[in-house]
């Protein structure tokens, strides 16, 4: 189902032109218009879901498989040294647009980009805690 009120949509359905470097019947995969880095690409469902929570599986799990052949595809083409996968989920998470969406992010040499957080010093009782609340 598509919101016609979401960019994303519009964006991978074809509403509004973009610079496609791939399309099959689920996916757009789109150049990022605000790249963090040369060939920042966005994999978009063409059917709307808001968040990983609301994906269906089959299709998170062709999302993965589209990275997986386009990240293959695309270090050597772009000289890349690496590539980050970044997905994020809710406002407090980093999500800006209420589609989900899977950046693609070529990364270089002193590219001066940055992904990542501080680390915490946990307790072992405490990580003893996280671990039985999960595993209950």
């Amino acid at each position: 189902m598509k919101d016609s009120n979401c960019i994303f949509c519009k964006l991978a359905n074809g509403d509004i032109p973009t610079r496609s470097i791939y399309e099959d019947d689920d996916f757009n995969v789109i150049l990022d218009m605000s790249p963090a880095t040369k060939g920042h690409a966005l994999i978009l469902p063409k059917e709307h879901a808001a968040t990983i929570y609301e994906m269906e599986e089959e299709v998170l799990a062709k999302a993965m498989k589209l990275a997986k052949k386009l990240v293959v595809q695309n270090t050597p083409k772009l000289g890349a040294a690496g590539y980050n996968l970044v997905q994020n989920n809710g406002e407090c998470a980093g999500q800006t647009v209420s589609h989900f969406h899977l950046h693609l992010i070529p990364r270089y040499e002193n590219d001066g980009q940055t992904i990542g957080w501080g680390p915490t010093s946990p307790t072992a009782e405490e990580l003893d805690q996280v671990k039985d609340l999960l595993t209950k």
